[in-house]
């Protein structure tokens, strides 16, 4: 039984430790949150911390894991709704955690496991928007080049942060764009 409740209380922990990492991160930075400061706000000594995890991008992606899986659960309210509502959902939802946006593109380059992830992510947030890119009729390359491009967008307009009537003004644009324009098989007939 000792065992139980101390599994139990590790993962209480490392709850803690996750909503606490998930507040400094976005408020002061990840970079700016060391691991002796994170302790601290948690009650526990650095030493204790890696007891709970490899490292702080170890934290970071445990951090953006719990934030992903939040938003998948409220995604389920926006599912039905058009391509460009989903997608300024989706960028109201990653503004929420702005700078862990930055932080994830400046750490994969450094960190196997964040680029692990956030290679994760692209893929999981592309499934999401498949099959809208197949009823546009767009396959193949196509459908790789504007599922790029709209991540591009999407990327973008979290790093810039632009006024939220300019944000729907570009999603307008791209999902204009993955409808009505041209496939590179029409372009290649003219």
């Amino acid at each position: 039984m000792p065992r139980n409740r101390g599994l139990h209380n590790r993962e209480e922990k490392r709850a803690d430790i996750i909503g606490v990492a998930r507040d400094l991160f976005v408020s002061e930075g990840f970079e700016r949150t060391s691991i002796t400061r994170l302790a601290k706000a948690v009650g526990i000594t650095a030493n204790t911390l890696y007891w709970y995890f490899e490292d702080k991008d170890d934290i970071l992606v445990a951090v953006l894991s719990v934030i992903v899986t939040e938003d998948t659960e409220d995604y389920a309210a926006v599912a039905d709704r058009s391509l460009a509502e989903r997608l300024e959902w989706l960028v109201e939802r990653l503004q929420r955690v702005g700078p862990l946006v930055s932080t994830v593109h400046e750490r994969a380059a450094k960190s196997t496991v964040i680029d692990e992830w956030h290679n994760g992510f692209h893929a999981y947030t592309e499934a999401l928007f498949s099959d809208d890119i197949a009823a546009a009729g767009l396959s193949g390359p196509d459908a790789d080049a504007v599922i790029r491009i709209g991540t591009f967008v999407i990327e973008g307009l979290l790093t810039h942060a632009p006024p939220p009537q300019v944000s729907r003004a570009v999603i307008e644009q791209l999902v204009n764009a993955i409808t009505h324009g041209p496939t590179s098989e029409v372009l290649a007939a003219q």
